[in-house]
């Protein structure tokens, strides 16, 4: 039986420029990212995965304007977990709470997963 594990970065924190609208350029407004991998025991049988780099993900992803959707931002967070050694799965949920929409919401969600999940 293989070894596996479950890492999640939990509701990180950003504050940046991110949306289609011209306000949504020029004023930075709150991020959260939750970033969680899967990952698989190596030939060794070890499994490591530095939460530095999965940090580093979310805040390299963020880092690259023009940020215009969620669904882009989440998808490049996801596609750069899955290339993190070890990993054979990841989900990306960012969420923004200040959405231009006609009534109340706590935010607005976008939740991409890929690969295995164990």
């Amino acid at each position: 039986m293989s070894s596996n594990v479950e890492i999640t970065l939990r509701n990180m924190q950003f504050h940046i420029c991110v949306g289609v609208l011209p306000h949504e350029s020029q004023l930075p407004q709150p991020l959260a990212v939750d970033l969680t991998v899967w990952a698989a025991a190596t030939s060794d049988g070890s499994i490591t995965v530095d939460y530095r780099d999965l940090y580093r993900v979310a805040a390299g992803v963020l880092a690259t304007p023009p940020l215009l959707y969620l669904e882009t931002i989440a998808g490049a967070m996801l596609r750069d977990a899955m290339a993190q050694p070890s990993v054979v799965g990841a989900r990306v949920a960012v969420r923004k709470p200040h959405v231009t929409l006609p009534g109340p919401l706590d935010c607005a969600e976008v939740v991409v997963q890929d690969g295995v999940r164990l």
